[in-house]
């Protein structure tokens, strides 16, 4: 396949994680400190003090043997008045119940995952103490209603793992909404399924979705060394990830009350949105300054959910290590992708581990 002129890459790059033609012109980001703290539903538990706890501490036992190490202060973001912290020890040691984390991605995966040829380090570090990441197949140009079916049937032919719930499926951006639908189609998952993680999760969607068309979105099947198609999807991405299609979903929908849901929201500091991304963070801050530079932070809370944090790291820095496989776009436009994913993910699962050994207690 033939590479892309410069300005259809740069344009491919743009859309690539979410779907979505960024307008505007550049501009810098807030600091989160100086702006109001979010005002959090009623029903979602501020656990933000022990997750620090827990992320501080694998940061600080693996420190930069692990790649784009950062201290802890500048890993998570402060906002308004944070929980104490617990004062309890963090278990650092091999995994008692062994979680499974199911990571589905977000819009257009397919499309270059190849390109970005990632070497799987999260995984291979996450087994090194007795968890596993495994992906759970999605289509990158389909809807959530889709993609759910598509969620039910890779967790129906997985060979159960013990007695106990053992999937912690991890939604990034779209991801998200693809999993609770699922959760809530298909019952029969839910005995497999020990917690839900959003992150950086679209679960209101993204008013930049309400820029683009699917046409456009199609686009990332130019992408060089692009696997993905929509022959057998439902071409129904964009849609998906329109706030209106979101919020009357989860106004018609109630999640089931039988699963644990924990919210990692993204929200960078100032400097950490790399500059492909600072014209839809200007775009978004007309309606929110609290945002990633894709999706609003309070549009990416799930209800009834346990926040776990604020990452200091933009929609695409945590999730997609861009520098790592291709320093020339890191250093020019991703500019801002460096974050240590792997240690965030182990954290991720200790204190969802933590947290299910309480409930059952």
């Amino acid at each position: 396949m033939t590479r892309p002129a410069r300005g259809t890459l740069l344009h491919l790059v743009v859309i690539a994680t979410v779907g979505v033609a960024v307008v505007s012109c550049a501009t810098s980001s807030p600091d989160t400190e100086t702006v109001p703290p979010l005002v959090l539903p009623a029903d979602v538990e501020d656990q933000r003090g022990r997750f620090r706890e827990i992320f501080c501490a694998v940061l600080e036992e693996r420190g930069p043997t692990l790649p784009d190490y950062r201290s802890c202060d500048e890993a998570l973001t402060r906002v308004g008045v944070e929980p104490d912290s617990t004062g309890n020890a963090v278990e650092l040691g091999q995994s008692s119940r062994r979680l499974v984390a199911a990571f589905v991605p977000g819009i257009g995966w397919d499309c270059f995952s190849a390109w970005l040829d990632s070497k799987a380090t999260t995984a291979a570090h996450l087994r090194e103490f007795g968890f596993d990441l495994v992906p759970l197949g999605v289509d990158a140009l389909s809807s959530s209603t889709e993609n759910a079916r598509r969620i039910r049937d890779a967790i129906m032919s997985m060979e159960p793992v013990g007695t106990e719930p053992y999937l912690v499926l991890i939604g990034y951006s779209k991801g998200t909404p693809d999993i609770l639908e699922a959760v809530v189609s298909y019952p029969e998952i839910r005995p497999r399924i020990a917690a839900v993680v959003s992150a950086a999760g679209a679960v209101g969607g993204s008013s930049v979705a309400d820029e683009v068309t699917q046409d456009k979105l199609e686009l990332l099947k130019k992408w060089p060394g692009a696997t993905c198609s929509s022959d057998d999807g439902d071409g129904g991405a964009v849609e998906s990830l329109r706030p209106a299609t979101r919020r009357a979903w989860l106004e018609e929908n109630q999640l089931p009350h039988d699963i644990p849901y924990y919210s990692l929201v993204t929200l960078p500091q100032a400097g950490r949105i790399s500059s492909v991304l600072k014209p839809s963070y200007r775009k978004l801050s007309e309606v929110d300054p609290q945002n990633d530079g894709m999706v609003l932070a309070r549009d990416q809370i799930i209800p009834g959910s346990t926040l776990m944090g604020y990452v200091n790291a933009d929609h695409w820095a945590v999730s997609v290590a861009i520098a790592r496989s291709h320093p020339v776009v890191g250093s020019t436009l991703v500019t801002r992708s460096d974050y240590p994913r792997e240690a965030l993910a182990e954290a991720v699962l200790r204190f969802v581990e933590e947290d299910l050994s309480k409930r059952t207690k």
